[in-house]
């Protein structure tokens, strides 16, 4: 019996595009985190350093190369790559949070060993960056009402961590 690849595509739909992280050397420790935190999240195959490609590396042989992940649905390979190229701000990861528990939790455990940066951005310990946003923060920055909008506007700016209920008085006007 022969079985239609388009058949099982329908059935399960593979990710066609997946993020590589670059990490010098914690690639595994980053993906076990990571799972921790979302709901939808598990650590998949693991591929280590063989003679060869240790030699044109530098890394050690038998250490961690990658590290495929899955964090809330999405899937991630994490690469241990060396010091070459460092994770910076030019790529982050929006987490869209249902209410201010859900942005505490997030920051939290994010920030621990991080950096907490303006606006609701943080760099966690693995120097990877993270955007912990309020659901409701796009249609207040985006209202119609231009003065609404500027004054959520300001508000962020001067917030780390995003407090929904402050942002919420800014954009009433109160």
């Amino acid at each position: 019996m022969e079985i239609k690849l388009d058949y099982l595509e329908e059935l399960f739909p593979m990710q066609k595009i997946t993020p590589c992280l670059w990490f010098e050397k914690d690639a595994d420790k980053a993906a076990k985190f990571y799972v921790t935190l979302f709901k939808n999240s598990k650590i998949g195959k693991t591929m280590r350093y063989d003679a060869a490609s240790a030699e044109v590396s530098g890394m050690p042989k038998g250490s961690v190369l990658t590290v495929e992940f899955t964090i809330a649905g999405q899937n991630f390979l994490a690469l241990n790559g060396g010091p070459i190229f460092k994770l910076s701000e030019a790529t982050s990861f929006m987490i869209d949070c249902k209410d201010q528990k859900e942005v505490d939790f997030y920051w939290n455990k994010l920030s621990k060993g991080g950096q907490e940066m303006p606006c609701g951005w943080v760099k966690d310990r693995f120097g990877l960056s993270w955007q912990v946003v309020p659901r409701m923060m796009e249609k207040w920055l985006t209202d119609k009402d231009p003065k609404k909008a500027h004054a959520t506007m300001q508000a962020m700016l001067k917030m780390k961590k995003l407090d929904i209920a402050k942002l919420k008085k800014a954009h009433e006007g109160k």
